[in-house]
């Protein structure tokens, strides 16, 4: 009996302790940061237990892709409006409008994300909502994002979401790391995905560059001349190919295996960016969560044998190599180095693959609607190369691919806000910051300011980046595709040079995009050149008009891209 209540009297202790723990992670320590920040003005959206103010964020979402799968289905064509307008003006003719010439509108955070901007009239450009119990501030002002963006101590972080929630995806790897971790990490990567490493790669892009315009090539030969093509898996499979000979050299037929295994397990957690505060939802058997637990053990295993298969052969001069290399010399245990492999090898197919599929799709969405742009950048891919393919000398002269490329990052950047976690209490812009408190800036808002980017933010005018980013935008670090600072991405300047090899290929014979400050993306290079040989390469086989099949939704799943592909009719020229 007396051994009874003992054990009655640990359990009722251990229940009131667990309950005081999420009593205070629920209740009080939220509360305690909104009044930190609403005496220094900043306040926001009442929340709700539990959930916070997660049901006002997720309901215009789900209310715009149901709208749009409703338009998918009965052939309506959708607008580029997804900032401002409401979400029923967003079934709209495309096709017509590419036929006139009549400008586009690509204006769709308000469909995507209205409530920011009906929180921004209320609340204004600083202000704090909930997600879970996840207390995140909203930060609009330029000089408050370049304070944030360029911090340089350990006080600023990647939230400690990305992790929890995306864990079985992103590893601990570059992506999630903070602090000496996150400095390590980036010196064993960044140094092969320097410009000067990646103009050695335009070879291998190359050849994942004519493999593509073949298959194009054949499929339109048997369709009669003209096909009409979904191009997204192509694009996908294009970058996955070039990313996978980057990564893993003569053992690149894995490396696609591995990474098409990413593909799935993505595309199994991408539902959970919605989910981030609320507490425990990660470890619960749901059938997400196993289905992502299986994927992550297999992309593991597949890796390591990869990593055996290297050191049984030899070394070869590849990121694969690199990462080993590094694992080595720090100083982990068995099980750290092999952590640190394979999360920093999921985070490069990240960081470098998204980059460069979503945005060649996109940037051959807007020259398929802009005719005239696809000429000019036709006609001067066909001037550099004189019909050859092009190298790494001849993509730095495409000045009419780049500022088409700049304008495409600028309207549709694959990831639609910066996040940074308060690490630390820290002083922002003479604001006194909570430890916990998530820091959010929304790249598209920046990206479609008339104040710093002129009336026409909302047009495809390639011709504002004409004499440069700083010319084009009145702020230094309003232009953010791949990040701004220590954090830029690393595999830019692949994906840059990726996509100018394509289209300058598909075309004569037929920023924060990257982030910004201490975190820009490590792929900011790789990305970059990626993109610029894949776009070069398709403009100069190819054109191509938006197929009526086209459905114009960007989509938020981990990163913004067009839920129903791109549809294309193409023809060799």
């Amino acid at each position: 009996m007396e051994l009874f209540k003992m054990f009655m009297s640990i359990a009722l202790l251990s229940a009131v302790g667990v309950f005081v723990r999420l009593y205070k992670a629920l209740v009080t320590e939220p509360a305690r940061v909104r009044r930190i920040l609403k005496k220094q003005g900043i306040s926001g959206p009442p929340p709700s237990f539990l959930l916070g103010n997660m049901m006002e964020v997720k309901k215009p979402i789900d209310a715009a892709a149901k709208a749009t799968k409703s338009a998918a289905n009965n052939g309506t064509q959708l607008d580029h409006n997804w900032v401002k307008k409401p979400i029923d003006a967003a079934a709209k003719a495309t096709k017509s409008a590419a036929n006139n010439g009549t400008q586009l509108d690509h204006n769709w955070v308000a469909t995507l994300f209205p409530f920011f901007e009906k929180w921004r009239q209320i609340y204004g450009e600083l202000f704090v909502f909930s997600l879970g119990n996840s207390q995140i501030m909203y930060v609009n002002h330029p000089d408050l994002i370049k304070e944030i963006t360029t911090h340089t101590t350990y006080d600023l972080g990647k939230p400690s979401y990305h992790r929890k929630e995306f864990g079985p995806l992103l590893g601990d790897g570059i992506l999630t790391t903070n602090g000496p971790t996150w400095a390590y990490h980036r010196k064993v990567l960044a140094p092969e995905l320097y410009m000067e490493k990646i103009k050695g790669m335009t070879n291998q892009i190359s050849e994942s560059v004519v493999i593509l315009v073949d298959a194009w090539k054949n499929k339109i030969d048997s369709e009669g001349g003209l096909a009409d093509i979904n191009i997204d898996e192509y694009m996908r499979t294009f970058s996955g190919d070039v990313i996978s000979r980057a990564c893993f050299g003569s053992n690149y037929v894995k490396g696609k295996e591995i990474f098409n295994r990413l593909k799935v397990l993505q595309e199994a957690t991408s539902d959970k960016v919605l989910s981030i505060g609320i507490p425990g939802i990660t470890y619960l058997p749901t059938k997400a969560n196993r289905e992502a637990w299986a994927l992550e053990k297999e992309i593991h295993n597949l890796i390591l044998e990869v990593v055996k298969e290297r050191k049984e052969t030899g070394a070869e001069r590849d990121l694969l190599q690199m990462v080993m290399e590094g694992a080595e010399n720090g100083e982990m245990n068995q099980k750290e180095i092999d952590q640190f492999i394979v999360a920093n090898c999921k985070n490069v197919y990240l960081a470098a693959h998204e980059a460069s599929a979503i945005g060649a799709s996109w940037c051959l969405m807007l020259l398929a609607s802009n005719p005239e742009w696809q000429d000019r950048v036709r006609a001067e891919v066909l001037e550099i190369t004189g019909g050859r393919t092009p190298d790494a000398d001849m993509l730095r002269k495409m000045k009419q691919l780049t500022m088409v490329l700049q304008e495409t990052l600028r309207l549709y950047p694959s990831g639609p806000a910066l996040a940074r976690e308060v690490l630390n209490d820290v002083t922002i812009g003479g604001y006194q910051i909570p430890k916990g408190v998530i820091l959010w800036t929304m790249v598209v808002t920046m990206h479609t300011e008339p104040e710093f980017w002129g009336p026409d933010v909302l047009n495809f005018n390639p011709e504002r980046f004409a004499n440069g980013v700083n010319a084009a935008c009145k702020l230094p670090h309003g232009f953010l595709p791949f990040g701004f600072g220590p954090r830029i991405c690393v595999g830019q300047h692949l994906a840059m040079v990726e996509l100018k090899m394509l289209i300058a290929s598909l075309l004569p014979h037929g920023f924060l995009p990257f982030g910004f400050g201490p975190r820009i993306c490590v792929g900011q290079h790789l990305a970059m050149v990626e993109l610029k040989m894949l776009i070069a390469s398709l403009v100069s086989n190819f054109s191509f008009t938006l197929s009526p099949k086209y459905v114009h939704s960007p989509a938020l799943k981990l990163v913004i891209k067009p839920e129903f592909g791109v549809d294309l009719l193409i023809k060799k020229l």
